[in-house]
């Protein structure tokens, strides 16, 4: 029955139709492999008595080793903070000095590495809402320059990834707004618009705004984007956030400049903030936030193992993964995904990993083999 709506799908969008008219399942039925009390996997990147700390995504350096973290004094808005770890997430720095700047940012941080065409190295960190800032760095974070607006436009969670293009030093990168914080004259209730920006000069400057999709039944935003194998196609993952419906994809073939009608996702892959990498032997881990509409783990931070067809052809994917047992109804996971030459993924997000404790910064290891052993054992008779 699964396959069959997904066909009938399938045919829907080669028609044109929304997303709206399209069914699949709310919920799963892949394993779940629940790694939540196994704290040996766990470090503390960062924890605070009393304070919030939230909203954490992170950067590994060339060197496989150097990693940096950055994160809010609070939910979204608050001073941004900056970590440093040199044996790839295993010990953290203490909180880093940076530049004054950081201490008004409003909304998510986020840190992304770029490249420019002359093969100059550099750090970029955006600070959201109205207008969006950027700050830069050309000595991989040891010194950094103030936020500064990029142009007249803001919006949520900017950036949700900075996805290099074929041409090298151009770069796009996607973000939303529901008419609050695109403009410095707000817009309340004119719907969720998910928009695309280019930059061709390493990260530097980037262009006004386009939009990618808009709409008002659903609430499509925060997105993440996936390449394909053969780097010719660009996925990107969707939150839902009217909560109606299942986290959403849409595809490019031509580097961003046009992409599919939205698609709805199985309920495995439903959740908010997807933020994937590859492993060595070609599968996908993707850690997001667990709203799927019919799951065990709804609130937690999970991720999910598969293929990149699955998401194309709509599957549910091998196994998903409960990494943390978040003891609030959804507020976590807000993930960094790192991967080491070895096959060991390095994720980390905040969450309220302590029952009537303010939410910190945590990071949880593991190799995709690990939890393939454990998944044989589950499917064990």
């Amino acid at each position: 029955m699964f396959q069959e709506k997904i066909g009938i799908s399938v045919f829907l969008l080669g028609l044109g139709l929304t997303s709206s008219v399209l069914a699949v399942e709310k919920g799963y039925r892949i394993p779940v492999i629940d790694l939540s009390q196994e704290t040996q996997r766990q470090v503390i990147v960062d924890k605070q008595p009393g304070q919030y700390l939230g909203h954490p995504t992170t950067v590994l350096l060339e060197d496989n080793t150097t990693m940096i973290c950055v994160y809010p004094e609070g939910h979204g808005k608050g001073a941004i903070v900056m970590k440093r770890s040199r044996d790839a997430g295993k010990t953290w720095s203490g909180r880093l000095p940076v530049p004054d700047t950081w201490k008004t940012s409003l909304e998510v941080p986020t840190i992304h590495r770029v490249v420019d065409a002359q093969g100059t190295k550099r750090l970029i960190l955006w600070s959201g809402l109205y207008p969006a800032r950027l700050a830069v760095s050309e000595d991989d974070g040891l010194t950094w320059s103030e936020l500064k607006p990029a142009g007249d436009w803001g919006g949520i969670v900017v950036m949700g990834f900075v996805e290099p293009l074929k041409t090298k030093g151009h770069y796009l990168a996607m973000f939303h707004d529901d008419g609050r914080f695109f403009q410095s004259k707000p817009r309340p209730g004119a719907g969720f618009t998910l928009v695309k920006t280019f930059s061709r000069d390493g990260g530097l400057t980037w262009t006004v705004p386009e939009s990618v999709w808009h709409g008002t039944d659903i609430h499509l935003c925060e997105p993440g984007c996936i390449r394909s194998p053969d780097g010719r196609q660009l996925a990107v993952l969707l939150r839902e956030n009217s909560r109606r419906r299942n986290s959403h994809v849409i595809f490019s073939e031509d580097e961003g400049r046009t992409w599919t009608v939205p698609r709805e996702l199985p309920g495995a892959l439903t959740g908010d903030r997807h933020t994937g990498k590859y492993a060595p032997d070609g599968r996908l881990f993707i850690s997001f936030r667990d709203t799927t509409l019919d799951s065990p783990t709804q609130g937690d931070w999970v991720g999910w193992v598969g293929t990149y067809d699955d998401i194309v052809q709509g599957r549910e994917g091998q196994y998903r993964v409960r990494l943390m047992d978040n003891k609030h109804a959804w507020d976590c996971a807000y993930p960094g995904v790192e991967v080491l030459p070895d096959g060991t993924f390095v994720t980390t997000t905040y969450g309220h990993w302590i029952q009537d404790e303010s939410p910190f910064v945590v990071s949880v290891r593991f190799r995709l083999e690990e939890l393939d052993a454990r998944a044989l054992k589950q499917d064990a008779p």
